[in-house]
Protein backbone atom coordinates (compact mmCIF):
# COMPACT_ATOMS: atom_id res chain seq x y z
CA UNK A 1 0.00 0.00 0.00
CA UNK A 2 2.59 2.65 -0.98
CA UNK A 3 -0.37 5.03 -2.70
CA UNK A 4 -2.58 7.52 -1.18
CA UNK A 5 -4.57 6.01 1.12
CA UNK A 6 -8.47 7.07 2.08
CA UNK A 7 -9.66 5.54 5.38
CA UNK A 8 -13.47 5.50 5.62
CA UNK A 9 -15.77 4.34 8.02
CA UNK A 10 -18.49 2.08 6.91
CA UNK A 11 -20.86 1.98 10.08
CA UNK A 12 -22.30 4.32 12.20
CA UNK A 13 -19.12 5.19 13.11
CA UNK A 14 -16.67 4.31 15.84
CA UNK A 15 -15.19 1.72 13.36
CA UNK A 16 -11.45 1.64 14.52
CA UNK A 17 -10.63 4.19 11.94
CA UNK A 18 -8.24 6.53 14.45
CA UNK A 19 -6.36 2.75 15.17
CA UNK A 20 -5.95 2.00 11.40
CA UNK A 21 -4.86 5.12 10.36
CA UNK A 22 -1.83 4.85 13.17
CA UNK A 23 -1.68 1.40 11.94
CA UNK A 24 -0.89 2.94 8.01
CA UNK A 25 1.48 5.38 9.83
CA UNK A 26 3.87 3.25 11.95
CA UNK A 27 6.59 2.35 9.37
CA UNK A 28 7.32 6.49 8.53
CA UNK A 29 6.08 5.60 4.49
CA UNK A 30 2.92 8.39 5.49
CA UNK A 31 4.13 12.03 4.95
CA UNK A 32 0.85 13.73 6.41
CA UNK A 33 -2.67 12.70 7.15
CA UNK A 34 -5.39 14.64 6.13
CA UNK A 35 -8.47 15.28 7.81
CA UNK A 36 -11.43 15.70 4.84
CA UNK A 37 -15.00 16.18 7.08
CA UNK A 38 -16.30 16.50 10.49
CA UNK A 39 -14.72 18.78 13.44
CA UNK A 40 -14.08 18.08 16.81
CA UNK A 41 -16.90 15.21 17.53
CA UNK A 42 -14.78 13.27 16.20
CA UNK A 43 -13.09 10.38 18.66
CA UNK A 44 -10.60 8.32 17.26
CA UNK A 45 -8.88 5.87 19.84
CA UNK A 46 -5.42 5.07 19.81
CA UNK A 47 -3.00 2.92 21.92
CA UNK A 48 0.98 2.61 21.37
CA UNK A 49 2.58 1.34 24.35
CA UNK A 50 0.80 1.70 27.02
CA UNK A 51 -0.48 5.41 25.82
CA UNK A 52 -3.59 6.02 24.74
CA UNK A 53 -5.40 9.15 23.32
CA UNK A 54 -8.89 10.12 22.04
CA UNK A 55 -8.05 11.88 18.55
CA UNK A 56 -10.53 14.81 17.98
CA UNK A 57 -8.99 17.29 15.56
CA UNK A 58 -5.18 15.98 15.48
CA UNK A 59 -4.65 13.50 12.59
CA UNK A 60 -4.52 9.58 14.28
CA UNK A 61 -0.85 9.56 12.80
CA UNK A 62 0.23 12.11 15.55
CA UNK A 63 1.58 9.07 17.70
CA UNK A 64 4.06 8.33 14.92
CA UNK A 65 5.43 11.95 14.48
CA UNK A 66 2.90 11.79 11.12
CA UNK A 67 2.21 15.86 11.07
CA UNK A 68 -1.78 17.15 10.35
CA UNK A 69 -3.49 18.88 7.55
CA UNK A 70 -6.90 20.19 8.01
CA UNK A 71 -9.27 21.23 5.36
CA UNK A 72 -11.16 23.13 4.23
CA UNK A 73 -13.92 20.58 5.02
CA UNK A 74 -13.42 20.49 8.53
CA UNK A 75 -15.21 22.43 10.99
CA UNK A 76 -12.30 23.37 13.64
CA UNK A 77 -12.80 24.08 17.43
CA UNK A 78 -9.57 26.38 18.45
CA UNK A 79 -10.65 25.70 22.29
CA UNK A 80 -10.25 21.83 21.71
CA UNK A 81 -7.38 21.88 19.39
CA UNK A 82 -5.86 23.50 22.54
CA UNK A 83 -6.92 21.20 25.00
CA UNK A 84 -6.18 18.39 22.60
CA UNK A 85 -2.62 19.61 22.13
CA UNK A 86 -1.77 19.68 26.00
CA UNK A 87 -3.34 16.49 26.27
CA UNK A 88 -1.17 15.16 23.53
CA UNK A 89 2.05 17.00 25.42
CA UNK A 90 1.84 15.09 28.77
CA UNK A 91 2.00 11.74 26.50
CA UNK A 92 5.33 13.52 25.43
CA UNK A 93 4.54 14.98 22.00
CA UNK A 94 6.68 17.90 21.35
CA UNK A 95 5.04 21.42 20.96
CA UNK A 96 1.52 19.22 19.29
CA UNK A 97 0.81 22.51 17.15
CA UNK A 98 3.91 21.97 15.14
CA UNK A 99 2.77 19.53 13.77
CA UNK A 100 -0.79 21.01 12.67
CA UNK A 101 -1.56 22.75 9.41
CA UNK A 102 -4.93 24.46 8.87
CA UNK A 103 -6.59 26.00 5.66
CA UNK A 104 -7.97 29.12 5.88
CA UNK A 105 -10.80 28.94 4.41
CA UNK A 106 -12.09 25.85 6.86
CA UNK A 107 -15.12 27.29 8.97
CA UNK A 108 -14.81 27.46 13.15
CA UNK A 109 -16.86 26.40 16.16
CA UNK A 110 -17.03 28.92 18.59
CA UNK A 111 -18.92 28.70 21.97
CA UNK A 112 -22.15 29.96 20.18
CA UNK A 113 -22.53 27.29 18.25
CA UNK A 114 -21.56 24.60 21.30
CA UNK A 115 -24.38 26.26 22.96
CA UNK A 116 -27.12 26.51 20.55
CA UNK A 117 -26.66 23.06 19.25
CA UNK A 118 -27.05 21.66 22.82
CA UNK A 119 -30.06 23.66 23.47
CA UNK A 120 -31.61 22.60 20.23
CA UNK A 121 -30.91 18.93 21.51
CA UNK A 122 -32.32 19.88 24.61
CA UNK A 123 -35.52 21.09 23.62
CA UNK A 124 -36.50 17.80 21.48
CA UNK A 125 -36.81 15.94 24.51
CA UNK A 126 -37.03 12.04 23.70
CA UNK A 127 -36.65 13.44 19.87
CA UNK A 128 -33.07 13.95 19.95
CA UNK A 129 -31.32 13.55 17.16
CA UNK A 130 -28.17 12.04 18.95
CA UNK A 131 -25.64 14.88 18.71
CA UNK A 132 -22.74 14.87 20.25
CA UNK A 133 -22.89 18.59 21.37
CA UNK A 134 -20.06 20.01 19.79
CA UNK A 135 -21.52 22.42 17.73
CA UNK A 136 -20.60 20.62 14.04
CA UNK A 137 -24.52 20.61 12.82
CA UNK A 138 -25.05 24.48 13.85
CA UNK A 139 -21.54 25.43 12.66
CA UNK A 140 -22.36 23.79 9.17
CA UNK A 141 -26.09 25.62 9.14
CA UNK A 142 -24.81 29.23 10.21
CA UNK A 143 -22.89 28.77 7.07
CA UNK A 144 -25.32 27.73 4.81
CA UNK A 145 -27.74 30.67 5.68
CA UNK A 146 -25.64 33.29 4.40
CA UNK A 147 -24.88 31.10 1.45
CA UNK A 148 -28.61 31.17 0.59
CA UNK A 149 -28.93 34.77 1.69
CA UNK A 150 -31.67 33.22 4.52
CA UNK A 151 -33.65 36.14 6.09
CA UNK A 152 -35.58 35.75 9.37
CA UNK A 153 -38.82 33.50 9.30
CA UNK A 154 -37.19 31.14 6.32
CA UNK A 155 -36.66 27.68 7.41
CA UNK A 156 -34.03 25.99 6.33
CA UNK A 157 -32.77 22.53 6.70
CA UNK A 158 -35.88 21.87 9.29
CA UNK A 159 -35.15 25.03 11.08
CA UNK A 160 -36.56 28.26 11.60
CA UNK A 161 -34.31 31.25 11.04
CA UNK A 162 -35.02 34.13 13.81
CA UNK A 163 -32.50 36.38 13.41
CA UNK A 164 -30.32 38.07 10.77
CA UNK A 165 -27.32 35.70 10.11
CA UNK A 166 -23.63 37.38 8.85
CA UNK A 167 -21.02 35.60 7.50
CA UNK A 168 -19.21 33.00 8.96
CA UNK A 169 -15.85 33.08 10.67
CA UNK A 170 -13.69 31.06 9.07
CA UNK A 171 -9.83 30.38 10.37
CA UNK A 172 -8.02 32.87 8.16
CA UNK A 173 -9.85 35.69 10.09
CA UNK A 174 -8.38 34.96 13.50
CA UNK A 175 -5.27 36.60 12.27
CA UNK A 176 -7.45 39.94 12.09
CA UNK A 177 -8.79 40.96 15.30
CA UNK A 178 -11.57 43.29 13.22
CA UNK A 179 -12.83 40.66 11.02
CA UNK A 180 -13.39 38.09 14.20
CA UNK A 181 -14.46 40.49 16.20
CA UNK A 182 -17.25 41.64 13.27
CA UNK A 183 -18.44 37.98 12.81
CA UNK A 184 -18.31 37.65 16.89
CA UNK A 185 -20.77 40.49 17.70
CA UNK A 186 -22.81 39.01 14.36
CA UNK A 187 -22.96 35.48 16.16
CA UNK A 188 -24.06 36.58 19.43
CA UNK A 189 -26.96 38.95 18.12
CA UNK A 190 -27.90 36.05 16.05
CA UNK A 191 -27.61 33.19 19.17
CA UNK A 192 -28.89 35.42 21.72
CA UNK A 193 -32.72 34.57 21.91
CA UNK A 194 -32.00 30.65 21.95
CA UNK A 195 -28.80 30.87 24.27
CA UNK A 196 -29.18 34.31 26.27
CA UNK A 197 -26.09 35.72 27.22
CA UNK A 198 -22.54 34.21 25.48
CA UNK A 199 -19.17 34.25 25.96
CA UNK A 200 -17.33 37.72 26.08
CA UNK A 201 -16.35 38.54 22.08
CA UNK A 202 -13.41 40.81 23.55
CA UNK A 203 -12.09 37.42 24.77
CA UNK A 204 -12.84 35.28 21.95
CA UNK A 205 -11.15 37.65 20.17
CA UNK A 206 -8.00 37.77 21.73
CA UNK A 207 -8.15 33.87 22.41
CA UNK A 208 -8.53 33.29 18.28
CA UNK A 209 -5.46 35.77 17.69
CA UNK A 210 -3.54 33.94 20.00
CA UNK A 211 -4.52 30.52 18.39
CA UNK A 212 -3.93 32.15 14.64
CA UNK A 213 -0.19 32.91 16.13
CA UNK A 214 0.25 28.72 17.63
CA UNK A 215 -0.64 27.05 14.20
CA UNK A 216 0.40 27.50 10.32
CA UNK A 217 -2.41 28.45 8.23
CA UNK A 218 -2.59 27.64 4.74
CA UNK A 219 -3.87 28.90 1.27
CA UNK A 220 -4.31 27.90 -2.43
CA UNK A 221 -3.48 23.86 -3.59
CA UNK A 222 -2.27 22.77 -0.22
CA UNK A 223 -3.82 19.51 -1.02
CA UNK A 224 -1.73 19.03 -4.12
CA UNK A 225 1.51 20.82 -2.87
CA UNK A 226 0.88 18.05 -0.28
CA UNK A 227 0.40 14.98 -2.68
CA UNK A 228 3.13 15.44 -4.86
CA UNK A 229 5.73 15.52 -1.93
CA UNK A 230 4.79 12.36 -0.18
CA UNK A 231 2.37 9.80 0.71
CA UNK A 232 -1.20 10.90 2.26
CA UNK A 233 -3.41 9.12 4.49
CA UNK A 234 -6.69 10.57 4.27
CA UNK A 235 -8.51 10.74 7.68
CA UNK A 236 -12.26 10.13 7.81
CA UNK A 237 -14.48 11.01 10.63
CA UNK A 238 -17.89 9.52 11.53
CA UNK A 239 -19.06 6.71 9.24
CA UNK A 240 -20.83 6.37 6.01
CA UNK A 241 -23.97 5.18 7.36
CA UNK A 242 -24.31 9.15 9.28
CA UNK A 243 -23.56 10.71 5.99
CA UNK A 244 -25.36 13.90 5.72
CA UNK A 245 -26.69 12.39 1.93
CA UNK A 246 -26.52 8.75 2.07
CA UNK A 247 -27.25 8.27 6.52
CA UNK A 248 -30.93 7.32 7.99
CA UNK A 249 -32.75 11.05 8.74
CA UNK A 250 -32.56 12.75 11.40
CA UNK A 251 -30.16 11.09 12.86
CA UNK A 252 -26.95 12.11 10.46
CA UNK A 253 -24.20 14.53 10.86
CA UNK A 254 -23.40 17.51 8.48
CA UNK A 255 -20.64 16.40 7.18
CA UNK A 256 -19.97 14.21 3.44
CA UNK A 257 -18.27 10.84 5.38
CA UNK A 258 -18.30 9.37 1.87
CA UNK A 259 -14.36 9.50 0.03
CA UNK A 260 -16.30 12.57 -1.90
CA UNK A 261 -14.49 15.43 -0.43
CA UNK A 262 -11.09 13.17 -0.45
CA UNK A 263 -10.75 12.85 -4.13
CA UNK A 264 -11.64 16.45 -4.89
CA UNK A 265 -8.39 17.66 -2.77
CA UNK A 266 -6.69 15.05 -4.79
CA UNK A 267 -7.64 16.47 -7.86
CA UNK A 268 -7.64 12.93 -9.61
CA UNK A 269 -4.38 11.66 -8.17
CA UNK A 270 -4.55 8.27 -7.57
CA UNK A 271 -5.36 6.75 -4.00
CA UNK A 272 -7.08 4.14 -2.79
CA UNK A 273 -10.25 3.95 -0.45
CA UNK A 274 -10.07 1.84 2.48
CA UNK A 275 -13.08 0.90 4.27
CA UNK A 276 -12.92 0.47 7.93
CA UNK A 277 -15.91 -1.91 9.48
CA UNK A 278 -15.78 -4.13 13.06
CA UNK A 279 -16.58 -7.37 13.12
CA UNK A 280 -19.94 -6.72 14.20
CA UNK A 281 -22.08 -3.37 14.45
CA UNK A 282 -21.90 -0.61 16.97
CA UNK A 283 -23.56 3.18 17.05
CA UNK A 284 -23.74 5.80 19.64
CA UNK A 285 -26.93 7.21 21.15
CA UNK A 286 -30.21 7.35 18.83
CA UNK A 287 -31.33 6.00 15.31
CA UNK A 288 -31.44 2.50 13.39
CA UNK A 289 -29.38 -0.52 14.47
CA UNK A 290 -31.30 -3.65 12.93
CA UNK A 291 -29.18 -6.04 14.65
CA UNK A 292 -29.14 -5.03 17.96
CA UNK A 293 -28.70 -7.23 20.43
CA UNK A 294 -28.23 -6.77 24.34
CA UNK A 295 -25.95 -9.99 24.38
CA UNK A 296 -23.95 -8.53 22.05
CA UNK A 297 -23.19 -5.62 24.13
CA UNK A 298 -22.90 -7.51 27.30
CA UNK A 299 -20.36 -9.85 25.28
CA UNK A 300 -17.67 -7.42 24.39
CA UNK A 301 -18.13 -4.29 26.65
CA UNK A 302 -16.49 -1.36 25.23
CA UNK A 303 -12.93 0.14 26.70
CA UNK A 304 -12.77 3.33 25.10
CA UNK A 305 -16.58 4.27 24.05
CA UNK A 306 -19.10 4.88 27.06
CA UNK A 307 -22.46 7.28 26.99
CA UNK A 308 -22.13 10.72 25.80
CA UNK A 309 -24.61 13.06 28.12
CA UNK A 310 -25.33 14.44 23.72
CA UNK A 311 -24.43 11.23 22.26
CA UNK A 312 -26.44 9.32 23.99
CA UNK A 313 -25.47 5.34 25.24
CA UNK A 314 -23.13 2.71 23.62
CA UNK A 315 -25.21 0.20 21.50
CA UNK A 316 -24.10 -2.94 19.69
CA UNK A 317 -25.53 -5.69 17.02
CA UNK A 318 -24.47 -8.31 15.04
CA UNK A 319 -22.36 -7.63 11.64
CA UNK A 320 -25.06 -6.38 9.25
CA UNK A 321 -23.88 -7.17 5.61
CA UNK A 322 -26.89 -5.77 4.14
CA UNK A 323 -25.56 -1.92 5.44
CA UNK A 324 -22.00 -2.76 4.73
CA UNK A 325 -22.76 -3.44 1.06
CA UNK A 326 -24.89 -0.37 1.09
CA UNK A 327 -22.20 1.92 3.12
CA UNK A 328 -19.81 0.32 0.19
CA UNK A 329 -21.92 1.73 -2.69
CA UNK A 330 -22.53 4.95 -0.92
CA UNK A 331 -18.66 5.35 -1.50
CA UNK A 332 -18.93 4.25 -5.19
CA UNK A 333 -17.06 1.30 -4.33
CA UNK A 334 -14.00 0.61 -2.42
CA UNK A 335 -10.47 -0.71 -2.99
CA UNK A 336 -9.94 -2.98 0.28
CA UNK A 337 -11.02 -2.99 3.90
CA UNK A 338 -9.52 -2.92 7.19
CA UNK A 339 -11.67 -5.47 9.53
CA UNK A 340 -11.26 -4.72 13.79
CA UNK A 341 -12.02 -6.07 16.63
CA UNK A 342 -11.11 -9.55 15.54
CA UNK A 343 -10.65 -10.73 18.78
CA UNK A 344 -14.50 -10.83 19.39
CA UNK A 345 -15.36 -14.86 19.18
CA UNK A 346 -18.26 -16.61 18.69
CA UNK A 347 -20.19 -14.09 15.62
CA UNK A 348 -23.34 -13.67 13.86
CA UNK A 349 -23.99 -11.83 10.77
CA UNK A 350 -27.07 -10.86 9.52
CA UNK A 351 -26.98 -11.60 5.45
CA UNK A 352 -30.75 -10.22 4.84
CA UNK A 353 -33.82 -8.96 6.09
CA UNK A 354 -36.83 -10.71 6.55
CA UNK A 355 -39.93 -8.82 5.09
CA UNK A 356 -43.39 -8.87 4.12
CA UNK A 357 -42.54 -9.33 0.82
CA UNK A 358 -39.55 -12.01 1.52
CA UNK A 359 -35.90 -11.60 1.93
CA UNK A 360 -34.35 -8.29 1.15
CA UNK A 361 -30.21 -8.05 0.74
CA UNK A 362 -30.34 -4.93 -1.31
CA UNK A 363 -31.31 -1.53 0.53
CA UNK A 364 -31.70 0.20 -3.04
CA UNK A 365 -30.34 3.96 -3.46
CA UNK A 366 -33.24 5.21 -0.95
CA UNK A 367 -32.93 3.37 2.29
CA UNK A 368 -36.18 2.17 4.62
CA UNK A 369 -35.23 0.22 7.72
CA UNK A 370 -38.79 0.13 8.81
CA UNK A 371 -40.18 -3.08 9.72
CA UNK A 372 -36.82 -5.50 8.73
CA UNK A 373 -36.45 -8.18 10.81
CA UNK A 374 -32.48 -9.49 9.70
CA UNK A 375 -31.79 -12.68 8.90
CA UNK A 376 -28.76 -14.24 11.30
CA UNK A 377 -26.31 -17.27 10.67
CA UNK A 378 -23.16 -18.08 12.21
CA UNK A 379 -20.50 -15.76 11.14
CA UNK A 380 -17.26 -17.87 9.52
CA UNK A 381 -13.79 -16.31 9.83
CA UNK A 382 -14.35 -12.77 9.32
CA UNK A 383 -11.78 -12.17 6.75
CA UNK A 384 -12.40 -14.13 4.51
CA UNK A 385 -16.07 -14.01 4.81
CA UNK A 386 -15.59 -10.19 4.13
CA UNK A 387 -12.99 -10.37 1.07
CA UNK A 388 -15.71 -13.08 -1.00
CA UNK A 389 -18.85 -10.77 0.38
CA UNK A 390 -17.20 -7.29 -1.25
CA UNK A 391 -14.85 -9.27 -3.87
CA UNK A 392 -11.90 -7.06 -2.10
CA UNK A 393 -8.83 -7.79 0.07
CA UNK A 394 -8.77 -7.36 3.51
CA UNK A 395 -5.46 -4.70 3.93
CA UNK A 396 -5.65 -4.01 7.52
CA UNK A 397 -6.53 -6.47 10.14
CA UNK A 398 -7.16 -5.63 14.18
CA UNK A 399 -7.27 -7.86 17.02
CA UNK A 400 -7.00 -5.60 20.33
CA UNK A 401 -7.06 -2.11 20.80
CA UNK A 402 -2.88 -1.54 20.52
CA UNK A 403 -0.93 -1.08 17.45
CA UNK A 404 0.57 -4.21 18.34
CA UNK A 405 -2.79 -5.73 17.58
CA UNK A 406 -2.71 -4.18 14.02
CA UNK A 407 -1.23 -5.54 11.00
CA UNK A 408 -1.09 -4.44 7.43
CA UNK A 409 -1.18 -6.78 4.70
CA UNK A 410 0.39 -7.68 1.39
CA UNK A 411 -2.81 -7.30 -1.10
CA UNK A 412 -3.03 -10.21 -2.64
CA UNK A 413 -4.44 -10.55 -6.25
CA UNK A 414 -8.08 -11.97 -6.40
Amino acid sequence: MDEHVVVVGLGFGDEGKGAVVDALCADGSVSAVVRFNGGAQAAHNVVVDGRHHTFSQFGSGTLAGVPTWLSRHVLVEPIALAAESRELAALGVADPLRLVSIDADALLTTPFHVAANRAREDARGRDRHGSCGKGIGETAWYALLAERGARPGEVVEGQEVRGFPGPPLRVGDCADPAVARRKLDALARFYEPLIGDGPGVDDLVALYRAFADAVRTTTGDEAGRLADAGRLVFEGAQGVLLDETHGFHPHTTWSTVTPRNARALLAGRDARVLGVTRTYQTRHGAGPLPTEDRGVLDRFPERHNGTGEYQGAWRAGHLDTVLLRYAVAACGGVDGLAVTHLDARDLEVATAYRTAAGHLTDLGPRPDLAGRTPVLEPLPDPVGFLEDLLDVPVLVTGAGPARADYAVRTPVHR
